[in-house]
């Protein structure tokens, strides 16, 4: 029985929905349907369980189950108060408080892993590129009746007067001369192992003996006749592998690597760097035909200086001895300048310097970028203290005029390099 103007039963709701009804007496308690309760009452203090409302709440209206969120796993089923869990509110679904924390150990890791593979790939890149750039052109399995290798390695340095790759202009900028060809400007032998790193210059103007010798491009074997030269004759005769076997012939040592510079090389190494850092002696240092001209005390000297200072000669009363310490001090400055973090660091400077080198560096045919990494690291280590340098010892002139060796302090200083002992023979 219902006393209200418009019943409340079954599927008669009327027009008298509750709130706002025409009649004059107030809403009453009104039965609804198919309300499920929890299983039990909460504990004491809880927070009560809510009904849940079943499907036919929303078919009471002519609508389909969801309008109202009426499904069974709904929120509105819960109980939950409309319009509480928006977007920022506690415990509210889909909002910013149920967003997770980022995962920092996650996005190191990857970080990390990133900048290694690429780092990785970097290093890969830059060696392929750098050996590519090596002109192995000497072969030193042409050299005959070779003396047996000792401890540790050792390497002929050779500053060659070649002018390839020279125009006109620069070669009278650098005071190249045109001369055809090309002879040795410089000889030097590194040796790197446990007893430290020594560079010992050999003058251009030493007496040495012309050995037998297989010609390079002929492969015709020439025969010793005792011929006396000056040493720098033997690679304007035929070229690095005579030379080589020369020395060998001459001193007793074994010959591991060769690497040749040009003067363009050499000058494009030193601007590429930004100069390198020398100290003029006093009185400094004119030279016409080398080109020299540099005032007493510490000079940044740029590319075309720096090929005027190793190659000045006038300038030190024609003595090839002071020269040979001049390119000894010059190219260990330059590679203890080199080595600095400004240049190894600096991707616009490493590999522009790296670039200049190894275009027009001439090694043998084993030489790998290991050992040329191992070349330049003595090289430092004879400028930071940890090596020697020295001219190989000279007893005087020989009877043509040439610089005559000292026999007895060279054969004990090849015993040293051999087994790898400290050296202590002296230049005098």
């Amino acid at each position: 029985m219902n006393d209200w103007p418009e019943g409340w039963s079954g599927n008669n709701r009327g027009g008298g929905y509750g709130h706002g009804s025409a009649s004059a007496q107030p809403d009453g308690a009104r039965v609804m349907r198919q309300v499920r309760r929890g299983p039990s009452a909460p504990p004491q203090g809880g927070v009560p369980q809510q009904p849940s409302y079943g499907d036919s709440y929303g078919d009471g209206y002519g609508n389909g189950p969801d309008q109202y969120g009426g499904g069974p796993n709904s929120d509105y089923n819960t109980g939950q108060v409309y319009g509480s869990g928006g977007p920022g509110a506690p415990g509210g679904h889909g909002g910013r408080g149920d967003r997770p924390a980022p995962d920092w150990r996650r996005r190191i890791k990857v970080t990390a892993i990133t900048v290694t593979v690429v780092l990785l790939a970097t290093t890969i890149g830059t060696y392929f590129w750098a050996d590519s750039k090596l002109n192995r052109e000497v072969d030193l399995s042409k050299v005959i009746e070779r003396p047996e290798a000792g401890e540790g390695t050792n390497y002929l340095i050779v500053g060659s007067d070649s002018r390839e790759g020279l125009s006109d202009e620069q070669k009278k900028e650098l005071h190249t001369g045109s001369a055809d060809g090309k002879r040795t400007d410089s000889m030097m032998i590194l040796h790197t192992g446990s007893g430290g790193p020594t560079l010992i210059s050999l003058p251009r103007d030493s007496n040495v003996e012309i050995p037998t010798f297989v010609g390079s491009e002929s492969g015709k074997t020439f025969e010793g006749t005792g011929r006396q030269v000056k040493l720098n004759a033997a690679y304007a005769e035929d070229g690095p592998e005579l030379l080589v076997r020369t020395v060998e012939a001459n001193t007793g040592l074994h010959i591991d690597h060769y690497v040749e510079i040009g003067f363009a090389g050499f000058a494009n190494i030193v601007d590429a760097v930004g100069g390198v850092d020398i100290e003029i002696p006093k009185g400094g240092m004119k030279d016409t035909k080398s080109g020299a001209n540099f005032e007493a005390g510490t000079q940044t000297l740029n590319g075309e200086q720096a090929l005027a200072f190793v190659r000045t000669r006038y300038a030190l009363a024609g003595s090839d001895l002071d020269r040979t310490k001049n390119q000894q001090k010059f190219l260990a400055a330059l590679a203890n300048q080199t080595a600095t973090p400004s240049t190894v660091l600096n991707p616009f400077k490493l590999y522009p310097t790296m670039s200049a080198g190894l275009d027009t560096l001439i090694v043998d045919k084993d030489m790998s970028l290991y050992d040329l990494a191992d070349m330049f690291w003595a090289m430092k280590g004879v400028t930071g203290g940890d090596g020697k340098s020295m001219n190989i010892p000279i007893s005087g002139n020989s009877a043509n005029g040439n610089l005559q060796w000292d026999t007895t302090k060279v054969k004990q200083l090849v015993e040293q390099l051999k087994n790898d002992e400290t050296v202590t023979v002296s230049s005098n």
